[in-house]
């Protein structure tokens, strides 16, 4: 019982993924999710742009000199 509690605490996070992962692919959630996440992920970035604007003129403006 030892072994499956030391395999359960290494692995948990692994394991509680994979199922999380199955249960989405199974009921065709994975969209839903992928929707949310790049939601998310452009209000983070807009918001980030939004208060860093002099920054990121002038990292843009590097990155377009280099090429």
């Amino acid at each position: 019982m030892d072994d499956f509690r030391d395999f359960w605490g290494r692995n948990k996070g692994i394991i509680l993924g994979v199922v999380i992962a199955v249960i989405l692919l199974i009921t065709g959630l994975q969209s839903f999710v992928i929707a949310i996440i790049l939601i998310f992920g452009c209000g983070f970035i807009g918001n980030y742009i939004y208060k860093n604007k002099d920054d990121v003129k002038e990292k843009l403006r590097s990155f377009i000199d280099k090429m």
